[in-house]
């Protein structure tokens, strides 16, 4: 895995040296108070389609290609908990072109033994918030119960499972056991979450923790069960699901954010830009009902609000982490 831990790339170190000598015709700041796409720009969602994280991102990207008139790509780039896909930016050039859309998980990377310490988040430059969205614990539904009373007396008389598409979610998965002294609940990783919604609908998994995009039509359609939403307050998209304080979990906030990054040294003008435009395309009817019907509510931010926003999380995360240790 020793590649893993290359930051930067040679050629991004390159890209970086000529800029600095003025071997560039035009330096990545020079006109970045009026900055806009002049070719295609890259989004890089580092996680398998189908899930939360891809279905936002496309819809923001639509509208952006729409504004910017240049083709704004999702590029699905998966693997090691979205670790490849977070190093594809990193070592991308600092000039707008190459973007991230990211979720906590991004805050646990550091964690893992063979990035040594190493923060993917310190990399890059937080741009914009694109919108929150409650973590959900759901179910199967071959199961007949409909509470989490019931679940948690269920898993303490009968083998269960609990599955998770990343690093966040596999701490929540051990929390939850810890809670509720369940020891012997088998935590499950899975390579995204659509593998995890199919194990649910066939009742291979007991239960999982993840976003509810994915889960809830088939929560309506009555092939999953989404049993609590991790939350202050009730998804707008499931005014009926109560939330985990509600059904007896009170230690249990998790809000998932979606938002973009930009290479370490993109220039402030150019993040702001971006920023600008990614919330000008959050007003677009459109991109407000695809955010509806993956559960999110809009939350575009500056780059300093996003900032604020992982400074917080990256506190509650790493005091969860070390109760409960990555498993590499």
């Amino acid at each position: 895995m020793h590649k893993t831990t290359r930051f930067p790339s040679a050629r991004r170190a390159l890209w970086l040296a000529l800029s600095a000598a003025g071997v560039l015709a035009v330096s990545p700041g020079a006109h970045a108070a009026g900055w806009a796409p002049t070719r295609q720009v890259t989004l890089v969602v580092p996680y398998n389609a189908g899930g939360g994280t891809d279905a936002t991102a496309r819809a923001v990207a639509n509208q952006l290609s729409m504004q910017w008139k240049q083709p704004v790509i999702v590029e699905n780039v998966g693997g090691a908990d979205g670790l490849i896909g977070t190093r594809r930016v990193i070592d991308a050039a600092p000039d707008g072109y190459t973007l991230l859309f990211q979720v906590p998980s991004i805050l646990l990377m550091k964690y893992q033994r063979s990035l040594r310490g190493i923060d993917p988040v310190t990399r890059l430059t937080p741009v914009t918030a694109v919108a929150t969205s409650p973590t959900a614990l759901i179910m199967t539904a071959t199961l007949p119960f409909k509470t989490l009373p019931e679940l948690i007396a269920h898993c303490r008389a009968h083998p269960c499972n609990a599955g998770s598409g990343e690093n966040s979610s596999k701490v929540r998965a051990h929390k939850f056991a810890a809670d509720y002294n369940l020891p012997d609940v088998a935590v499950v990783s899975y390579k995204g979450t659509s593998p995890i919604v199919g194990d649910l609908v066939s009742g291979n998994l007991t239960m999982a923790f993840t976003g509810i995009t994915a889960a809830m039509p088939l929560h309506k359609a009555g092939r999953v069960r989404i049993l609590v939403t991790n939350g202050n307050e009730r998804a707008k998209a499931l005014p009926d699901v109560p939330t985990s304080k509600e059904s007896g979990w009170a230690d249990s906030y998790s809000v998932t954010w979606y938002g973009v990054f930009a290479p370490k040294g993109t220039p402030a003008p150019i993040a702001q830009a971006i920023a600008d435009a990614t919330r000008e395309a959050g007003k677009n009817p459109q991109v407000l009902e695809a955010l509806a019907v993956a559960g999110a509510e809009p939350a575009f931010t500056s780059p300093a609000v996003f900032q604020d926003m992982i400074r917080k999380d990256d506190a509650r995360l790493g005091a969860l982490v070390k109760r409960f240790p990555l498993e590499e």
